[in-house]
């Protein structure tokens, strides 16, 4: 494990202090493209041994969230930031392993992986697709929206939409056919594994854009559960008395025990959703939070306040539940400018590196940066 001070005394990151709170994050200051972005949330963006970070990046006006964004790693025993031009992907689907620093993503119907350094050893190599069956000569809008690993790490949830056609399962790592868990006639994406169980999937209704009409349907009933070899179920039955229809944002504790989601104009929420009885609680009240996320357990949280254009600017927040507090990571955070908002600029924070880190996108430079945030410092200013 590197010395604590990783990001500290990287020269490849400055201090940056919010003028309001005190509080220092550490830009990356070394460039490699125009936009420097970190992963969407739900993807640690980390090896295990805080050698490689990874984060997304753009040459703008060239590719948008949906496609044609870059990787590039940061290498902290060499204090270099790689690029990587051949790691173009789908959506937010890169995924790290962490146990050696290679990066999954998905291009077309296909999944890749490459190593994080220049060796031939480290070159893409395609690890499964889509069956052409499934595809049927169509190019998919997405094969995975965020690719996580199954408890067992042998395989990686998909959800991809072809069409008018939404498909859940999972992509084994050794190259056999993958496996189709359920077909959907609406929208349902941001599938993610159980962190504890191999043969259930968190899966969620979504918006859409339908690619012949352009009409864009919403959501009524977010969260669902899928088993292997079931049908999927709504985590609330009743949608309408649970206001389902205003759920996002969602993840999977930690412990597998609960899952988390954003209740927009209410707060950051958990539910036990194995039991029929269970009734949602409140991680953290704010009436303009976006995303979220909680760390190895759930007694910290960070987030995302946005609350529009027109009514004030954002700002990033880590609330203490052991003591009530909360302390801003980012006050005032600018909007994205009009040409780049179809990267889907926003500060994402997530808990990395077994929770040492909060990880963000910033842009109180100007331009799209990605941050960290020590905890321990987090935990201060809130004690």
């Amino acid at each position: 494990m590197p010395a604590t001070d990783l990001v500290e005394s990287s020269l490849l990151f400055s201090r940056w202090r919010d003028p309001r709170s005190g509080v220092e994050s550490f830009l990356l200051d070394r460039r490699i493209a125009p936009l420097q972005q970190s992963f969407y949330y739900t993807n640690p963006s980390f090896s295990a041994d805080g050698r490689y970070l990874w984060l997304y990046c753009a040459f703008p006006p060239s590719g948008s969230g949906n496609q044609g964004r870059q990787l590039a790693v940061v290498d902290f025993e060499e204090q270099t930031l790689r690029h990587f031009p051949d790691t173009q992907f789908l959506d937010a689907s890169p995924a790290v392993d962490p146990e050696n620093g290679h990066i999954y993503w998905c291009i077309g119907s296909r999944l890749w992986r490459r190593g994080p350094g220049t060796a031939s050893t480290d070159a893409p190599q395609p690890i499964n697709r889509l069956p052409a069956e499934l595809v049927r000569n169509r190019r998919p809008w997405r094969v995975a929206t965020h690719l996580t690993f199954s408890a067992d790490r042998r395989a990686f949830a998909f959800d991809a939409e072809i069409g008018r056609q939404w498909f859940v399962g999972h992509l084994p790592l050794d190259g056999s056919p993958p496996v189709l868990w359920q077909e959907f006639d609406r929208c349902y994406n941001h599938a993610q594994f159980s962190p504890t169980d191999r043969d259930l999937i968190l899966v969620n209704q979504d918006s859409w854009i339908d690619p012949v009409t352009g009409e864009c349907p919403n959501y009524e009933n977010r969260m669902w559960l899928l088993r292997r070899g079931e049908r999927a179920r709504p985590i609330f039955p009743d949608a309408a008395a649970a206001g389902a229809a205003k759920h996002g944002h969602e993840w999977w504790a930690a412990s597998g025990l609960h899952v988390c989601y954003i209740h927009y104009g209410r707060g950051a929420m958990r539910i036990d959703p194995f039991d029929p009885a269970a009734q949602p609680e409140t991680l953290w009240a704010s009436d303009t939070v976006s995303h979220a996320h909680t760390g190895l357990t759930e007694d910290y949280v960070v987030a995302d306040c946005i609350p529009g254009p027109s009514v004030a600017p954002g700002r990033v927040i880590f609330h203490n539940r052991r003591t009530g507090k909360t302390v801003e990571i980012v006050s005032d955070m600018p909007y994205v400018s009009e040409s780049l908002r179809g990267y889907h600029v926003h500060p994402h924070p997530q808990f990395a590196l077994g929770d040492r880190y909060i990880c963000y996108t910033t842009l109180v430079r100007g331009q799209v940066d990605l941050a960290l945030v020590p905890v321990k410092q987090l935990i201060d200013h809130t004690s």
